[in-house]
């Protein structure tokens, strides 16, 4: 049998500054996808101290572009997906839960000066604005929260701005137009 596992709020943090940890559970249902970034840090890290290499760790969050997978399973394509085809735009928990979306140019832009997006919104906010914009007559329809579901994501971006400079230039709406405009025509 397994130690019990500390709750969830005992181990948030937010928003994620570089030096975060992780909020993981390593038996939850999430533990691959949360487990499987971690090992691949500690990795690099080892790498770093066996061969004397200078490294940069990204860590980049909810990210979305015009040419994603219609079906890739990410919440901005289901609901853009949803809304245009009329169908029910799905929520996990009850809408609350928050995400930081950076659009893929920013992503880009922040990988070359190393770092995300800090413009958090709820799920439920992002699901409205996709019927607003696609003009879908879909509803909302709420579903339990996964398991292990974290309810608050955004990471600090302090150290971007402070060494390089950087923030996010592309407001949501303008990212997700030719996404919605690509879904729409595949």
């Amino acid at each position: 049998m397994l130690p019990p596992v500390k709750s969830m709020a005992t181990l948030k943090m937010h928003p994620q500054t570089e030096d975060y940890r992780g909020n993981v559970n390593p038996s939850g249902l999430r533990s691959c996808y949360d487990e499987g970034k971690r090992c691949a840090e500690t990795l690099f890290f080892d790498y770093r101290r066996q061969h004397g290499l200078n490294i940069n760790v990204a860590r980049n969050f909810y990210t979305y572009e015009p040419r994603m997978h219609p079906n890739d399973g990410r919440v901005i394509s289901s609901f853009i997906v949803q809304a245009l085809t009329g169908q029910e735009i799905t929520i996990y928990g009850d809408g609350s839960q928050t995400r930081a979306f950076c659009c893929v140019d920013d992503l880009i832009d922040g990988f070359i000066k190393l770092m995300g997006n800090p413009g958090e919104v709820t799920i439920r906010e992002l699901a409205e604005k996709i019927i607003d914009m696609t003009g879908s007559s879909s509803r909302l329809v709420f579903k339990h929260l996964p398991g292990d579901d974290p309810t608050q994501r955004c990471h600090d971006i302090r150290r971007a701005k402070e060494r390089f400079d950087w923030q996010p230039g592309i407001e949501q709406e303008e990212g997700l137009k030719p996404t919605i405009n690509i879904l729409r025509n595949s």
